[in-house]
């Protein structure tokens, strides 16, 4: 792994799951972890209930783009994590590949939405405890 870990959150529409988990990386590391999120067949926008729920703890998603998973993306990442999605990803040896059982908040309401988020965030902790980066929070 290089001197700045790069991690790569995938979930099919990179709407929700994973929008939510790079920011949540973002916010806690402030910039020294690269942040990539992608999806297979990515969204028109991410999921407003998301932004919602992001919003409740002052993390601001609403600008986020859902983006196209490429090969690219993969190769330049040290951990590549899935959300639960059955996405399949292209493998490169080196890489850390995990896969989060998360449920999809699409369609849901924010009452479904944030315990979604919070398991999320406790992932994302748990992630940067095994890099050994402290959280900037």
């Amino acid at each position: 792994m290089s001197s700045t870990p790069s991690v790569l959150f995938v979930c099919v529409h990179n709407a929700g799951r994973s929008q939510m988990a790079a920011a949540f990386l973002t916010h806690l590391t402030a910039g020294r972890v690269l942040v990539r999120s992608a999806g297979s067949e990515p969204a028109d926008r991410v999921n407003p209930t998301a932004v919602q729920a992001m919003a409740e703890l002052g993390i601001d998603i609403s600008t986020e783009i859902p983006k196209v998973l490429t090969a690219d993306a993969v190769e330049a990442s040290d951990v590549v994590i899935t959300m639960g999605c059955g996405d399949t990803c292209p493998y490169f040896p080196g890489k850390r590949y995990l896969d989060w059982k998360l449920d999809d908040p699409a369609g849901q309401g924010i009452e479904a939405v944030r315990p979604i988020r919070d398991e999320i965030e406790h992932h994302i902790r748990t992630l940067l405890d095994d890099l050994g980066i402290r959280p900037t929070l």
